[in-house]
């Protein structure tokens, strides 16, 4: 496995997380706060967050099927981009995880 797979989950994972965050903050104030503007920065922020989390669960998947999760645990990281500020714990997680299996792959020899 590649460094770049685990890269691009992070950068998905974080970005997906950020969004995620400002989302619900922009619910908060469209509902509850009642603030003006709020209704068309949560649009914004939704629409994003939607198509990026797609690229996510792309990305994820990737990362999944390369370090051999089982289904369960894949499942895990994937809905990590839907709840709140959980994709920074999985991330974190996954990356210890992984990182090992980098290290091993890029210390094996290349055959011609």
């Amino acid at each position: 496995m590649k460094q770049s797979v685990l890269t691009r989950y992070r950068a998905l994972a974080y970005t997906t997380g950020v969004l995620l965050i400002l989302l619900t903050l922009g619910v908060i104030a469209k509902y509850v706060l009642k603030i003006d503007g709020a209704a068309a920065f949560t649009q914004v922020v939704a629409i994003a967050h939607g198509w990026l989390y797609v690229v996510y669960l792309i990305f994820a998947f990737d990362l999944g099927s390369k370090a051999k999760w089982p289904l369960p645990k894949l499942a895990w990281v994937l809905l990590a981009g839907t709840v709140p500020t959980a994709a920074f714990f999985v991330e974190r997680r996954v990356s210890r995880e992984v990182e090992p299996l980098i290290a091993a792959a890029a210390a094996e020899p290349v055959s011609a």
